[in-house]
């Protein structure tokens, strides 16, 4: 719980827009790479669909692949909702189990916590679909949301690791606007988010807030520059406003390349931004 008493900030977007720039962009960056198959991980949950149904229509069903990835914790919903995508679409798909190859890590160490647990396997996935990425001469799509991207919510080289990004900047309330709008199954816009990591995670148990209330924060002090106290001035709790922006701080690691120790006059984050820097 927030305590937050603030008028509703207006996420709303134009999801028809939105559609066409997410598709070109898919189709432009698959250009540019000359590569023509996507490659996804749909773990049958909300951002995943999205990514494919875009994939699809960007690209035709034929040069998109869906990676079933499950874990023998993963839910029979979030396999058969997965399913249910690949179906109503006909996009090529393949199913991996993990299971094996993370517990030959994850049985070496019996007091292992949720926490390193999920990591591993999100890491497995990344591996699962840069191999096939390899195989099938695909690029990976990632399927990670700007709040996700925000808070941190992530596995770095999990389910970060990606080409490209189509969601990243649209805040979860809007990705469910344009998943509805593209007709993504009500049973999936529906039911609880969760990486599906262990039984009964979901995402807002475990960041202790909603995402509908904290994508109007991450509106108003991201996007909209607003301080703590502009914040706190329109109705949100202050200890909630300073979590968000201290998780927002913590995070940063996992959404910038890793720092170079300069010596040079040409040190690459720094001074060699672009390829253009080469020269003509």
């Amino acid at each position: 719980m927030t305590g937050s008493t603030h008028p509703p900030v207006d996420l709303s977007i134009n999801t028809d827009l939105a559609r066409q720039i997410l598709t070109g962009f898919i189709r432009s960056e698959l250009e540019k790479a000359g590569i023509q198959k996507a490659i996804l991980g749909l773990s049958g949950g909300l951002d995943s669909a999205l990514v494919c149904f875009l994939a699809a229509e960007a690209l035709g069903r034929e040069n998109v692949l869906a990676v079933r990835m499950p874990y023998r914790t993963s839910s029979q919903d979030s396999l058969d909702h997965a399913q249910q995508v690949i179906d109503l679409l006909g996009v090529q798909s393949v199913t991996v189990p993990i299971t094996e190859m993370a517990d030959s890590l994850i049985n070496l160490y019996p007091d292992m916590d949720n926490t390193r647990r999920g990591n591993i396997m999100a890491r497995m996935r990344m591996i699962v679909l840069y191999d096939l990425s390899a195989a099938q001469h695909g690029l990976v799509i990632g399927t990670g949301n700007k709040t996700e991207i925000l808070l941190g919510y992530s596995t770095l080289y999990g389910d970060t690791a990606c080409a490209i990004n189509p969601l990243g900047d649209l805040y979860k309330t809007q990705v469910r606007q344009l998943a509805r709008e593209m007709g993504v199954p009500e049973v999936i816009l529906a039911k609880p988010p969760t990486a599906d990591l262990f039984i009964g995670q979901t995402d807002e148990g475990d960041l202790g807030y909603s995402y509908a209330e904290v994508d109007q924060l991450l509106y108003l002090l991201v996007d909209q520059r607003n301080s703590i106290q502009d914040c706190v001035e329109v109705g949100f709790s202050k200890d909630f406003v300073e979590k968000v922006v201290e998780r927002i701080h913590r995070s940063q690691f996992k959404r910038v390349m890793p720092p170079i120790a300069k010596l040079t006059d040409r040190t690459m984050g720094y001074d060699f931004l672009h390829l253009r820097d080469w020269g003509p």
